[in-house]
């Protein structure tokens, strides 16, 4: 039986986020209108002076897209999504990075899970060797154009049953385990593997970090470490 590594993507891997650059791509391209980003400007601004959370700031982004995603068209959403993936591919953290190499080297089954669109998650976790690869997806309707709604919400919101489902389904081993986080919003499935990495971690996942005796390790600039 494989072993299974699981990683967070955005700020785990990718050094900023997907939807981030994906909304701010959609802006661009005149598919979704400049007003949008209106939205969360003021709590980006925010986060940029370090007055603000940026879960504040990530959930303004995600209210502004899914308030807007209703009756868009597909396609164009999927030509911002490639070009966006190929654009960011190379921005991601060393730490991360050369661990998943490493891992796919010792035969590691790779398991991707975000909140992050699946349209964009797929082509920027195809060129880092990814296995399988879980994230939102937005339901299109007839015509091609998106419904507003979000197809498996009850799975892709629980991180640790996406783990147990990607067990049981690929037959696959907990023991030896690889999970890598950023947020509190990890650690359910941290719990489940054997050697649970918080990386870059916010303070509430620091907190238990600290609590359960896991690693954690910052990288800033070119220095990696561990506390």
């Amino acid at each position: 039986m494989r072993k299974v590594a699981i990683f967070d993507i955005d700020g785990t891997i990718f050094r900023s986020s997907l939807l981030i650059e994906l909304t701010d791509a959609l802006i661009a391209d005149g598919v979704m209108p400049a007003k949008v980003s209106g939205i969360y400007a003021r709590a980006r601004a925010k986060w940029l002076d370090r007055e603000g959370s940026y879960e504040d700031y990530i959930g303004a982004v995600v209210e502004a897209f899914q308030g807007q995603i209703k009756g868009l068209p597909n396609a164009p959403f999927m030509r911002a999504a490639d070009r966006t993936a190929a654009a960011m591919g190379k921005r991601v953290y060393r730490y991360t990075r050369d661990l998943i190499r490493d891992l796919h080297a010792r035969g590691y089954f790779l398991l991707a899970v975000s909140n992050s669109p699946k349209i964009i998650l797929d082509p920027f976790c195809a060129g880092l060797g990814f296995d399988k690869v879980y994230g939102r997806i937005y339901e299109v309707g007839k015509g091609g154009r998106f419904t507003g709604k979000t197809e498996y919400l009850d799975l892709i919101s629980d991180k640790a049953k996406i783990l147990k489902r990607a067990v049981k389904k690929e037959g696959l081993t907990l023991k030896g385990s690889v999970g890598v986080g950023d947020s509190e919003a990890d650690v359910p499935f941290l719990k489940l593997v054997e050697k649970p990495v918080c990386f870059n971690p916010n303070s509430k996942l620091l907190a238990a970090a600290r609590r359960r005796g896991w690693n954690v390790v910052v990288e800033r600039k070119d220095v990696v470490y561990q506390l």
